[in-house]
């Protein structure tokens, strides 16, 4: 590797924004918030909103914002219960 072309590659704690949920891992990314770690060591936070303690794949919970397809939609918002008849 040529010398000073990379980004410093760090430790960070990655924090989920609707869980609270925090993991340690490494990154080129940076953050002038910081928290002390179990290690007692301290170390900068990106605040993210999605891993894998709120993802829908990791853990088996889907949230549905909308029920109903595009027809289902469009015969509700015009009131149309039969389009023969």
């Amino acid at each position: 590797m040529k010398p000073e072309i990379h980004p410093e590659y760090r430790k960070v704690v990655f924090m989920d924004m609707n869980s609270g949920f925090k993991f340690l891992s490494g990154s080129t990314k940076s953050s002038n918030e910081t928290v002390e770690w179990e290690d007692g060591e301290t170390y900068p936070v990106l605040k993210v909103e999605v891993t894998s303690d709120t993802h829908t794949f990791y853990t088996g919970r889907q949230k549905f914002a909308d029920k109903g397809g595009r027809a289902e939609r469009f015969m509700q918002k015009y009131k149309m219960s039969n389009i023969n008849g």
